[in-house]
């Protein structure tokens, strides 16, 4: 039977032992609300089953035998139906006063009373199996939603749990929990890396995907720092600690989740609300049937049948769920509350600047005049920025390496703000800028080209006074936003493009992903004044972006999404972090927020309507105690089943075992 307190401890509100019966429920709201879970945990859940199985077990037992009479010493009372029902019974009869005095209406209360009314009335096969029931409904359910804590709980289990250690007195083995900052710990391939440090020693290619959204394994040699949670694939790593815990990358991403398992979505205080008003509707009803027909039976079957169990544990089920489910997929929904609201969105709006495109420029097209080869062009250009920092000048350098071709070092570079780079090379002065250079320079350029693109930057380059042609950048589209944007507006859900850049550009990038608006040359304040002007046309709009000039706009809209390497102000503006930069995140967390809506408004549906049409059948007589039970329980079940769909599966390799380790010299 799922009730108010299963709600409550699937969102992580509640997390006290002691009643055996609703242990399963609460081992649920114990994994969400506590900040560390172990695998070693399994076995104390094991000790809690074999107790409620052990009760099932009495209860079917006292069942059987007062049903075949096998020994009932007093004619008015079984005296194995009483002691059954008191050992079955206790758990809920606790629970149901606990809610009373808290002033709280809970299923508890309205089975209690159909148990005790069954009872009273010398029918206590059908009391002790109604009571069999709960119970039994009760091991299946808890069954079902401890698996929620697997969002937390599979995190967990990936970091391991002892390191080796070098130490005044050589390596050894040490738990991962005595490590200190200033340690070096040595990570094997194949290993997990417990800490975020820095490499002192080794080289070797990491998997940080889990933690940045990277696909490719990154380079890591001495100097390059690591992340908690990232796998070294190729050789051994010698790493300074310099981050344990909740203090790594790692660690706020398991915090994050955990925040917002605990928190509660606006629909699941509305179940709550809804399962309360439902005991009340079911006790009014019975009182009704009772005063219309004067049968005990049908009353009881009233009380019995009715109960608000699918909603009461299936939301915080399906928002306990969908969360997890994001968070596997590498997005962190920052709690409930945006979760809800990101599955009613209707409208996506997103920055362009590295957001959709890579936010660096990079080789288009080389366009040399007439007698220049296009790669004595791009020689020229590239030893005269071989020295810049400027991303035009990296991009220029890096596509002729891509190309082959050797870079020649000048003997004097300058840079002239605002113009580009002058340079000599190979005792010839070197020209790489824009319009304004060659022209404050005496360099005759032609007019511009019919067919430049207008979303493109043209960097002119010319040597000895002469122009030697023009290098066409642009910044380039990612790959996988076509494939994220297809994926949203198949859900019926609009895009738009807001950016700060020209509308040539902004005009050019949302030709290529298929999207309809664009607002360009936006300011942040501008930015927010658009997202304001769309919440007032009753738009439900989800902004996404990476910078600081996105935060104002992240922070207006119903949800903010940041992308993982957008700046610190983007992330904490946002109610929604996509490790990494792959915008199809986005699109798989639409979806499961969209389909948690859903499942849980059927669960809604379907809870008001088998009790609607229960509680009819009772009270005319149509549905005996033991029939309705099982309506109860069966649709109970069937509502929380429907919800555990959302529910992340296990992935990925078993946990490590724990290593007993050898004992470290002290420091």
């Amino acid at each position: 039977m799922s009730k108010e307190r299963t709600a409550r401890n699937a969102s992580g509100l509640e997390g006290r032992a002691g009643v055996a019966s609703t242990a399963a429920a609460m081992r649920i709201g114990e994994a969400a609300g506590q900040a560390d879970v172990h695998p070693g945990g399994d076995l104390h859940d094991h000790a809690l089953a074999w107790s409620e199985a052990a009760r099932i077990v009495l209860v079917a037992l006292a069942a059987v035998a007062v049903w075949s009479g096998v020994w009932e010493p007093l004619r008015s009372v079984s005296v194995i139906g009483a002691l059954g029902l008191a050992i079955g019974g206790w758990p809920i009869f606790q629970e149901a006063l606990e809610n009373l005095l808290a002033r709280r209406m809970t299923m508890e209360l309205s089975m209690s009373i159909a148990i005790v009314a069954a009872a009273a009335i010398s029918q206590y096969f059908t009391a002790l199996l109604i009571t069999l029931f709960v119970l039994a409904a009760e091991v299946l359910e808890g069954m079902t939603v401890s698996r929620g804590r697997r969002a937390i709980g599979d995190l967990l289990e990936f970091l391991p749990r002892t390191v080796e250690v070098r130490r005044a007195n050589g390596l050894c083995q040490a738990k991962a929990d005595e490590l200190a900052p200033g340690d070096a710990v040595l990570v094997n391939p194949g290993g997990r890396i417990p800490v975020d440090g820095t490499v002192i020693a080794g080289h070797s290619f990491v998997d940080q995907s889990r933690i940045t959204g990277e696909s490719l394994p990154v380079e890591k040699t001495r100097g390059a720092g690591v992340f908690a949670g990232s796998i070294n694939q190729s050789g051994a790593l010698e790493i300074r600690v310099e981050r344990l815990g909740r203090d790594t990358s790692y660690g706020k991403i398991i915090e994050a989740v955990e925040q917002a398992e605990r928190s509660r979505a606006p629909v699941q205080r509305m179940a709550e609300r809804l399962a309360g008003y439902l005991v009340y509707f079911a006790l009014g009803a019975a009182l009704l049937t009772y005063l219309l027909t004067h049968d005990i039976r049908s009353t009881i079957s009233v009380i019995i049948v009715a109960g608000a169990c699918g909603i009461a544990a299936g939301t915080p089920l399906a928002i306990l769920g969908a969360i997890g489910r994001a968070a596997r997929g590498g997005a962190i929904v920052k709690g409930g509350l945006h979760l809800e609201q990101l599955g009613r969105v209707d409208t996506v709006v997103l920055d362009k600047t590295g957001t959709l495109t890579f936010g660096q420029p990079a080789i288009r097209a080389l366009h040399p005049v007439e007698g220049v080869e296009p790669m004595a062009l791009l020689d020229a250009a590239a030893a005269a920025e071989v020295r810049s920092e400027h991303p035009l000048g990296k991009a220029i350098v890096e596509h002729a390496r891509e190309s082959g071709r050797v870079m020649v070092e000048p003997e004097r570079f300058g840079y002239r703000p605002g113009r580009g780079i002058e340079a000599s090379v190979a005792g010839e002065r070197v020209l790489v800028g824009n319009l304004a250079l060659m022209q404050e320079q005496g360099i005759p350029v032609p007019a511009p080209r019919a067919s430049a693109p207008r979303d493109c930057a043209e960097v002119y380059v010319a040597r000895g006074g002469a122009l030697l042609g023009a290098i066409e950048t642009a910044d380039r589209v990612r790959p996988e936003a076509q494939r994220a944007i297809a994926a949203i507006h198949a859900m019926g859900v609009r895009t738009m493009i807001l950016t700060g850049d020209t509308r040539a550009v902004a005009e050019s990038v949302a030709a290529q992903l298929g999207i309809a608006e664009v607002a360009a040359g936006l300011l942040p304040q501008e930015k927010q004044a658009c997202i304001r002007g769309l919440l007032g046309a009753h738009r439900i709009v989800a902004m996404v972006g990476d910078g600081i000039n996105d935060a104002p706009a992240l922070i207006e809209a119903q949800v903010g999404v940041a992308m993982g390497s957008g700046t610190d102000v983007a992330r904490e503006s946002a109610d929604v972090v996509l490790l990494g930069n792959d915008l199809a995140k986005l699109a798989e967390t639409l979806a499961i927020a969209r389909r948690a809506r859903r499942i849980i408004w059927v669960n809604f549906a379907g809870t008001i309507g088998v009790d609607a049409l229960g509680i009819a059948l009772a009270a005319a007589g149509l549905l005996n105690p033991l029939l309705a039970a099982f309506i109860h329980v069966a649709s109970e079940l069937t509502f929380i089943l429907n919800s555990a769909r959302l529910l992340p599966g296990r992935r990925g390799g078993a946990p490590q075992k724990a290593v007993q380790p050898v004992p470290c010299a002290a420091r």
